[in-house]
């Protein structure tokens, strides 16, 4: 049996998965309530962008915390079309349940169906991340320590759609995105609980691409994303607060009210002497 370490750099990885997390889940939350003030193709694109948030935030999460994995006897790689899938998969099962609540008539039913995509979505993107573990030996895993894995993330996935049907306040959301990401590392460790790892010595090298290879870079790459469109949210208008403008007179974007008093050109009347 090979010695498991899940934090090898210390409190870093577990701390900055968190941190990733969170941000998913208050950017997801955030584009839900968003999307359940609108209708047609703007609650759709809201949809996107909330699905997008969660399923990145969530992958992100659980392989910035696959940085701090180690095994002892063995290097690890990873096999990185399975990897990418992983990511695919996340977004798309993570978009049915985000789907079905934003368009859901009955919202209990919705929350229901929705939750369990969702979870589910988050589950299956853990179990196959780790399916592209490549490793000199074999993984297995504890069952009852994996259904509980699974009930943690539907339990939190259904939370977190609650809270966004129900909770509109930017602090409420706030609290609601930090429980979380805390639910979604709990899911994270109590799958890792359930690993175990039988370690065969081999001096070949192993297929794949390292954690710090390609993991890394694109970790990097999908937690910019997640920055950059939380500073899109956070900018934009709300539709009170569209309305507001509209009711002031003030159109409801700034940017183009602000064009619009400088002008297009730079040049001033002139007057002919009589």
């Amino acid at each position: 049996m090979g010695h498991l370490d899940h934090a090898a750099f210390g409190l870093l990885t577990p701390a900055l998965s968190y941190v990733m997390a969170v941000i998913g889940a208050a950017l997801g939350l955030r584009c839900t309530v968003r999307a359940l003030g609108t209708t047609g193709r703007s609650r759709r694109n809201w949809l996107i962008t909330a699905a997008s948030a969660i399923g990145t935030g969530i992958w992100t999460m659980h392989f910035v915390a696959m940085l701090g994995f180690a095994v002892r006897g063995t290097d690890i790689r990873y096999n990185v079309p399975l990897t990418i899938l992983s990511l695919l998969v996340a977004m798309l099962v993570v978009g049915a349940g985000v789907f079905w609540v934003g368009f859901g008539r009955d919202r209990g039913r919705a929350l229901l169906i929705g939750g369990l995509a969702t979870g589910l979505g988050v589950a299956s993107m853990h179990y196959m991340g780790m399916a592209a573990l490549r490793l000199h030996g074999s993984v297995h895993y504890d069952p009852p320590l994996v259904t509980l894995s699974v009930v943690i993330a539907v339990v939190a996935a259904t939370a977190a759609l609650w809270a966004a049907l129900n909770i509109k306040a930017p602090v409420a959301v706030a609290v609601a995105s930090l429980v979380m990401g805390a639910a979604v590392s709990s899911m994270h460790y109590t799958g890792m609980l359930a690993v175990g790892v039988e370690v065969t010595p081999a001096g070949g090298p192993l297929p794949g691409a390292s954690a710090m290879q390609f993991i890394f870079p694109l970790a990097v790459g999908l937690g910019s994303y997640l920055f950059v469109t939380s500073a899109f949210v956070a900018l934009s208008p709300t539709v009170s607060e569209r309305a507001a403008y509209t009711s002031a007179g003030l159109p409801a974007d700034p940017e183009a009210a602000a064009a619009e008093a400088h002008g297009p050109a730079t040049t001033s009347p002139t007057t002919t002497p009589a």
